[in-house]
């Protein structure tokens, strides 16, 4: 995902999404806990790197919101 489509998505949007990417990171390392592998090895590092990137988000416009009060 890049970063201007979160940035677009409202706050119910991007909780779902992280609700979502928590959910396939731990369907993810299970499998590798179970010693299947994944489909793509890079595929647990862009996971995370998305979730951080969603929760870098709803802090920015969490700020936004305090800021303007």
């Amino acid at each position: 995902m890049k970063i201007k489509e979160i940035r677009s998505m409202s706050k119910e949007d991007l909780n779902s999404k992280l609700e979502e990417l928590r959910k396939e990171l731990i369907k993810v390392n299970a499998q590798i806990a179970t010693g299947t592998t994944p489909k793509s090895p890079g595929q647990v590092k862009q996971i995370k790197k998305n979730i951080a990137k969603i929760v870098t988000v709803i802090h920015e416009k969490i700020k936004e919101v305090d800021s303007k009060t």
